[in-house]
């Protein structure tokens, strides 16, 4: 593995609590702004523009990000507001979200929300009677079966969660949605289709998850003329009758042959903590799919192969520009050999991509670590080095009249969404919800690893599952 990331060798979680406890004093301002101008009703925010949230219109798939925060929050820092914030809106704004057949989104939106409770009140941070559990844990049942729903056949007998462009679609971004069905299957539901038919749960997560890795990642195997292992295509194109592959595609990323790098973030972190749920389920569910060895094989494998291209090609400090293939990277020499430049004229970073990425290096490390694999110090110092550029200046906000709380991230860059200042070139200076978002659920990661808490997971204390 050819390494660009400068890691250091020396940095412990222990080492940024410091940073992390500014992080959180500077983002709770900032969730009492975003609740006073974001209300219920008036639209998800989505982006900031010169600092301030505003709504796009489109899925909301960011609103389970907004009180998610504030779970976050009220987690780290025990401020009962941010709780009772995150619980109520939760209960009266989120429901829409567990039955919407159209989308791909219930990993982000409901998962961050009821799951985000669940996990609290399993951990038993959150005082919650039996049928306010219940009721989170219903929720998360209908949430992973309606996304189960969505569902394309492949020629090949596997299938795919399709994205919201429709059957032919499969995004890279997806498989972090896994997390939505692997909790209903936790708490023993299914999904009915036609005539009755059961579907299990599992064999859709397992199938997604072997989509993904066979279609989104790129292997060094010859595919195609730009083949690179670990590559991440954002999306690909089957025939909807047929369910066989055509081509790959992109929505947001620069080209088809180049890594989008926050879907490249998505499958990392997808992967990393799918890895940790396989570890709680017995011998005999992963059986019929080849057994554990042979399941925990492939997904460990994808994962890895997607952090290395990920460290190969993200400049020093761990913030990678949004896209690998970006032309105006031909401008900036060497960009992979030195720090991340936000302020350049020529192509701006993603920010977000290196908060979802960081969470996955550090979790796919630990993972290998428990495995006993060495290579597991690479990935977790990584993500350290990159967790450590995100809490300083120029990422952190600290200005309380910027409603962000990671700066120079990137929405949409092909569609010219986001906002580029007076005077500049290219993006930079704003936020974007799942941004905050991650950043805040990495803190809460690192600041457990550097405390020995309780280690967080989608799917509750690990040691409930023994």
């Amino acid at each position: 593995m050819g390494l660009v990331i400068h890691s250091d060798d020396s940095l412990r979680p222990e080492d940024l609590t410091g940073a992390i406890a500014r992080m959180w004093e500077a983002s709770a301002p900032k969730l009492r702004s975003i609740e006073e101008t974001s209300p219920p009703g008036a639209g998800a925010p989505v982006f900031t523009v010169e600092g301030r949230y505003t709504a796009q219109g489109w899925t909301e798939w960011t609103q389970g990000f907004q009180y998610g925060s504030a779970l976050l929050q009220f987690d780290a820092t025990d401020e009962g507001w941010f709780l009772e914030l995150g619980r109520e809106r939760t209960r009266d704004v989120m429901a829409p979200h567990l039955t919407h057949l159209g989308v791909h989104d219930h990993g982000f939106n409901n998962v961050s929300t009821y799951g985000n409770l669940r996990r609290l009140a399993l951990e038993g941070r959150v005082d919650a009677a039996d049928t306010e559990v219940d009721f989170w844990e219903l929720a998360l049942q209908v949430s992973g079966a309606v996304q189960a729903a969505r569902w394309t056949k492949t020629s090949e007998g596997g299938g795919f969660i399709h994205s919201f462009n429709g059957p032919h679609s499969l995004f890279a971004d997806t498989i972090r949605t896994l997390r939505a069905l692997a909790l209903s299957h936790d708490l023993g539901h299914f999904l009915y289709e036609e005539q009755d038919e059961q579907v299990d749960l599992l064999d859709r997560l397992i199938a997604h998850a072997d989509a993904t890795a066979r279609y989104s990642l790129y292997w060094g195997e010859g595919r195609d003329a730009h083949d690179e292992r670990g590559r991440v295509a954002h999306e690909s194109i089957f025939n909807p009758e047929s369910g066989a592959y055509r081509n790959p595609s992109t929505q947001q990323g620069h080209s088809p042959f180049s890594t989008w790098t926050r879907g490249q973030a998505w499958v990392i972190t997808g992967f990393a903590e799918l890895l940790e749920w396989l570890g709680t389920l017995d011998d005999e569910e992963l059986a019929p799919f080849g057994g554990r060895m042979h399941v925990e094989g492939w997904f460990s494998a994808s994962c890895r192969a997607a952090c290395d291209h990920y460290i190969a090609n993200t400049p020093t400090c761990g913030v990678p520009y949004w896209d690998t293939g970006a032309p105006g990277l031909a401008e900036i020499p060497d960009h992979a050999e030195i720090a991340a430049d936000p302020f350049n004229d020529h192509e701006p970073v993603d920010s977000s991509a290196a908060a979802i990425a960081a969470q996955g290096l550090l979790r796919f490390g630990r993972w290998l670590k428990t495995s006993g694999d060495a290579d597991g110090v690479v990935y977790t110092q990584a993500g350290l080095t990159a967790t450590r550029t995100l809490l300083s200046e120029p990422y952190l906000s600290t200005d309380p009249e910027h409603q962000g709380l990671l700066l120079h991230s990137i929405y949409h860059r092909p569609n010219g969404w986001d906002h580029t200042p007076e005077g500049a070139r290219t993006p930079r200076g704003e936020a974007c919800q799942w941004g905050d978002y991650h950043l805040r659920e990495l803190a809460v990661l690192v600041e457990r690893l550097a405390t020995d808490k309780t280690y967080p997971t989608f799917f509750g204390p690990e040691d409930t599952h023994e």
